[in-house]
């Protein structure tokens, strides 16, 4: 696993979100994250095609995708050693560590080729952390530049709740706060903006009444 300068304090403070939490955070999870597998099914890898996550996690979705696409290279990165301490031991016990290489990186400046001596990828993907990470349009625009010719970026998170009930809105938004975690409200306005500036397509989904949204960047058809 290789490592790189972190800053402190986001890698510090995830670090104790998760130190505990990483034992049951797939338990618990399954019920409020949604629509991670729609994202891994629409994911559509290439035969012998490199996937990198950002914001990898306890190595769920990697691990999943991994699967799915048994021909596929996968690279995981985190800022949590906690977490990628969990996720490598998973990914152990599912015989992918042959397929699935970790790193513990920020996810909104990274030198992939330092961290996995690959430098694009064919697909990248970030399943609900880009309402975790500090400066979040950073990773999307990272994300973007780590892209092979004819990749694409694949995003799953909060959305607004724009169809649910405001007192839902309001419980959701409490419970959210202890993590950390805030719904980006200019989350589309941000990947369409993206889009536009690298002349790459754009398709954007609500998911249960704006709980969730899906989003894929990829080349013009």
């Amino acid at each position: 696993m290789s490592t790189t300068e972190l800053p402190a304090n986001h890698a510090e403070l995830m670090d104790g979100v998760y130190r505990w939490q990483r034992h049951i955070y797939d338990l618990t999870r399954k019920y409020y994250l949604l629509g991670r597998d729609r994202l891994l099914s629409g994911l559509d890898v290439p035969t012998g095609g490199t996937v990198l996550e950002l914001g990898c996690g306890t190595g769920r979705n990697i691990i999943l995708a991994a699967r799915r696409y048994p021909d596929a290279r996968f690279y995981g990165l985190d800022i949590s050693a906690e977490m990628l301490e969990t996720a490598g031991k998973a990914i152990d016990r599912e015989g992918l560590s042959g397929r699935v290489v970790l790193a513990r990186g920020d996810a909104t400046e990274f030198d992939a080729r330092a961290l996995f001596g690959v430098e694009r990828f064919d697909r990248v993907f970030v399943s609900y952390s880009l309402s975790m990470i500090p400066g979040w349009e950073k990773t999307v625009s990272a994300a973007l530049a780590a892209l092979a010719p004819g990749g694409s970026l694949h995003i799953v998170d909060f959305g607004q709740q724009e169809g649910l009930p405001g007192w839902f809105q309001t419980l959701l938004r409490g419970w959210l706060k202890k993590f950390h975690v805030a719904p980006r409200e200019s989350l589309r306005e941000v990947l369409e903006s993206e889009s536009r500036r690298t002349g790459a397509s754009f398709r954007f989904r609500t998911l249960y009444r704006g709980y969730a949204w899906l989003a894929v960047i990829g080349p013009r058809g």
